[in-house]
This record gives structure tokens, sequence and C-alpha cells, in this order.
């Protein structure tokens, strides 16, 4: 799969594409920091400047946008039982943010692991009804880190290469 990721986004130059890997659900920065350097490039400071930023852009509109996305789509019966897996599955996984709240929401945007991240910690500040103000700084924080910790593993990896 990450070849096939990496053969698409070929076709545009490796900071653009690092950056449009990070605003993917399920790669998010986790995806596109080891695609950065996949890709040729070196500049540590600017693959996790991008990565970060990319993975950031959806935070909002997902936040702001479900509610009247879920209102609208959920008169069909496919959209319907699509949310309430989406749904079902966020808070099934969320036991972090229900007991802690905006550190929950942290920890859970911050650990690099598959299920968690931006898009999902965005969901669950959506379910739990978490205001923007609050949700948005944790959101970016939880980004902030596990942009560290990726970017740390793939150094890692880069130099065990070389």
């Amino acid at each position: 799969m990450r070849e096939q990721l990496l053969a698409y986004f070929d076709a545009f130059p490796p900071p653009l594409a690092v950056f449009l890997v990070a605003m993917l659900p399920i790669f998010e920065l986790r995806g596109a920091i080891p695609a950065g350097y996949a890709m040729g490039m070196t500049n540590t400071y600017l693959i996790y400047a991008l990565a970060v930023a990319g993975n950031f852009v959806p935070v909002i509109p997902i936040i702001t946008l479900l509610g009247p996305a879920e209102r609208f789509l959920r008169r069909w019966k496919f959209f319907d039982r699509f949310f309430d897996w989406l749904f079902k599955r966020t808070v099934s996984r969320s036991n972090l943010i229900k007991k802690y709240e905006s550190l929950g929401l942290i920890l859970f945007v911050a650990i690099p692991a598959p299920v968690t991240g931006a898009w999902t910690g965005a969901v669950a500040a959506y379910l739990f009804k978490l205001p923007l103000r609050m949700a948005v700084p944790c959101i970016i924080l939880g980004i902030l880190i596990a942009g560290v910790v990726v970017t740390l593993v793939s150094l890692g990896v880069v130099t065990l290469w070389h």
C-alpha cells in the first residue's frame, strides 16, 4: 500500500505530497513524515512542519461541519448505517477522552497508532460536544506530539537504512 500511495503522489513535488498525505484519514502525519523521507526530502523541520500543517487542515471542518452533514445525510439508509458505525467505533476507542477530557483528547491524538489521530480526535470532539475553543488546541498539541514521535522513529529508521 505504501508503494501505491507513493506512486500516486509521485506526480506532486515532495513538499506538496507530504502536506497532502498528512490531510488524508488513516495516513495522516504517520504516513506523511515517512513518505517525505522516502521521497528523498532531507530537511526534517520542513517535513515535520508540512505534515503537522496538513494534518490540521481537516480538523475544524470536521468538528464544525460533521453535525450538519450528519443530519442531512442520515436521510439515506447507507449514510445512516455509516454514521452509526463511525460513531460507535469512535466512542469505543475514546476511553481516554471520556475519562480525562482535554488531556485525554491530547493523548488520543498524540498516540501514533491506528484509529487514533486528528481525524478521529475531531470526530470524538464532535461526539462528546467539546467546545471548539477547547478541542482545537488539544488536537493541535496532540498533532505536534505525534509529529515528534513519528519524526524520531522515522529518523531512526532512516539512520538504520544508511
